[in-house]
């Protein structure tokens, strides 16, 4: 594969890995400053998302659980933990109406558009334990993410593809 028939670039998991670094949003400048440079150097790429960790999915199911909410057995089907793991990261919310998932709300709250949710992409036992090894890319798309950034700062609005909004739909027609 040569640079020029390359049109997608991926992130995997970008984290502040240092203590002393913990509620610096460094990664906001950093995404944006990549998808401009590697735009500019590659005019083939056009698509540029993010492959990250689900790490409130599991321990939201079990509040699921405990609440007498009928869960499917996603252990068993990939398509029904995408639809949980859709539901998870489009209606859990914190106590300030933030999406209840950390990196959600990172990535949204930096204009990405929540793109597409995949089971079995982390079969570590670390994705394993946090989100049956469901993943979720999020679209940095930069002729939306500043109109993104501005609906999810002002109205908490997320940004989702209608594949994804879809999944949540399905699920709630499930129960």
């Amino acid at each position: 594969m040569t640079p020029s028939n390359v049109n997608t670039a991926v992130f995997y998991s970008i984290s502040n890995c240092q203590a002393g670094l913990r509620g610096i949003s460094f990664g906001n400048s950093l995404i944006k400053q990549v998808v401009d440079v590697l735009g500019r150097e590659e005019p083939g790429l056009k698509t540029f998302v993010t492959l990250s960790p689900i790490p409130g999915l599991c321990r939201w199911m079990d509040t699921q659980r405990d609440a007498a909410q009928p869960l499917p057995d996603t252990a068993a089907d990939a398509e029904a933990l995408r639809r949980v793991a859709a539901c998870y990261l489009l209606q859990a919310k914190a106590a300030d109406g933030q999406p209840l998932d950390p990196v959600a709300r990172f990535h949204l709250g930096n204009g990405a558009e929540l793109h597409e949710i995949h089971a079995a992409a982390d079969l570590s036992s670390k994705g394993q334990k946090q989100s049956h090894g469901a993943m979720v890319n999020y679209l940095y798309d930069p002729a939306n993410v500043e109109r993104n950034h501005e609906a999810f700062a002002s109205k908490k609005t997320i940004a989702a593809a209608r594949s994804v909004k879809a999944l949540a739909v399905a699920a709630k027609d499930q129960k």
